[in-house]
């Protein structure tokens, strides 16, 4: 059932009538009034009659404040407050409790929810618990040797073919810098249920509000999309004030440890693999265009193909009609914002096509390389496309694909801030 704490009110409501069920079973004390109160009291109870300790499981403790995360401050202190007094209750029952595991996408220990419970151990991290939510290759291999044959055949797969495509779907999460990687169990369960390749995680939530902060912060996509360099503490915790987005989501799953450097403690957090990548790129696209998400396998479909067959001028036309669909208030966005819609589209291909998109100074802004040919683009808002073409050529742009043995065509593409759209281009056969 999909609840939404959209009031302080429902929150109250669904612990009320959790605790209710609990008071049925084991009694309410008369002097029991509070939330907090009523779970002391139950808590206390169900050991005096079991003659045990109790074991209290909280999964997605932190639903109610992701949901007020980025548009309600008042209600998000409210839910902070209730949550606090609620959760504090596991301190004091100390003596009634066997174990306690809390599962939740943040660590909100700077928003004072588990302030009081200094008891709490954090295993997140800890390398003995890295593989524990996971399935490494080996158990892969081992437990579901069956399943990858049906699934070869299924597929038309033959040799490694479907263990590879496998990691490249569902591999590749870290929760330890020195830890194994490990496969995404609920895609693997669900892969093996129909034997057909998808996005089964992304497809379980939609990270709505990450995307929002994305916006409200203006975060660059494009650092994102390429990977991180992060210091260590962007795993202690999330503050509400922040303006690095980039913490919630790693905690969220959608970022993972790929490398770290020793000597400077910090780490390369990347998308851990391509259900996740093209999910996460796929859903960012509405958001920053004016492409509709049933809209996007039709729009890729035809710029892989058309650049493909060699047809670039059908490929940019179209280009041009991505753009011209954005609705007004997205055409008033930055230079960056322009950038990184240019970004979005390269990185969709990637799923079909080699895709080299960068950033850095000194790079060609996206390289695409389909079986006959290799494309080099450059992109200017301020600029003409003939000094697009000067740039490819005094940079040196091309001397990576030389010896290549496809058919080099640079690319200058000029993008008019007056229309909002791409004005002209030239192309140069190489």
């Amino acid at each position: 059932m999909v609840i939404n704490f959209d009031i302080l009110e429902r929150l109250h409501d669904i612990l009320g009538r959790q605790l209710t069920l609990w008071e049925l079973q084991y009694g309410k004390g008369a002097d029991e009034n509070t939330l907090s109160g009523r779970f002391s009291g139950i808590i206390r109870r169900a050991s005096e009659q079991a003659g045990c300790g109790v074991v209290v499981l909280i999964d997605e403790y932190d639903k109610p404040l992701l949901q007020a995360l980025d548009s309600d401050d008042e209600l998000l202190e409210e839910y902070r407050t209730t949550l606090k007094a609620f959760y504090s209750v596991l301190k004091s029952a100390d003596r009634y409790l066997r174990f306690v595991f809390i599962t939740g996408v943040t660590k909100f220990s700077q928003v004072s929810v588990f302030s009081d419970l200094n008891q709490l151990n954090d295993i997140s991290m800890k390398p003995q618990y890295a593989t524990l939510c996971g399935i490494t290759e080996q158990e892969l291999v081992e437990v579901f040797t069956p399943e990858l044959q049906h699934l070869a055949e299924a597929n038309g797969l033959i040799g490694g073919e479907t263990l590879q495509r496998m990691k490249a779907m569902y591999d590749g999460y870290h929760f330890c810098e020195f830890a194994k990687g490990v496969f995404n169990p609920f895609s693997v369960l669900n892969v093996f249920d129909g034997y057909k390749f998808d996005n089964y995680w992304f497809q379980t939530g939609t990270p709505t509000f990450l995307v929002h902060i994305l916006q409200k912060t203006k975060y660059d996509l494009r650092i994102l999309l390429n990977g991180i360099e992060a210091p260590s503490s962007v795993f202690s915790e999330y503050r509400m004030d922040s303006n690095n987005p980039i913490p919630l989501i790693y905690q969220s799953g959608y970022l993972t440890i790929k490398g770290f450097n020793e000597r400077f403690r910090s780490y390369l957090l990347e998308f851990p693999n391509d259900e996740v990548r093209y999910g996460f790129i796929n859903f960012l696209v509405p958001f920053y265009t004016g492409v509709r998400n049933e809209d996007q396998g039709f729009y890729v479909g035809k710029f892989v193909n058309e650049l493909e067959s060699g047809d670039y001028d059908a490929f940019l036309t179209r280009l041009q009609a991505f753009f011209a669909d954005f609705p007004y208030e997205l055409n008033e966005q930055t230079e960056r914002h322009y950038q990184v819609v240019f970004y979005l589209v390269f990185k969709l291909m990637g799923q079909f096509t080699q895709v080299e998109v960068q950033s850095a100074r000194g790079r060609a802004d996206a390289v695409v390389k389909p079986p006959q040919y290799i494309y080099v683009f450059e992109f200017k808002l301020h600029d003409t496309a003939e000094a697009a073409l000067k740039q490819i050529g005094e940079k040196d742009y091309l001397i990576p694909y030389q010896a290549d043995g496809r058919e080099v065509i640079k690319l200058g593409v000029e993008f008019s801030a007056e229309k909002r759209n791409i004005n002209r281009w030239l192309a140069v056969m190489s």
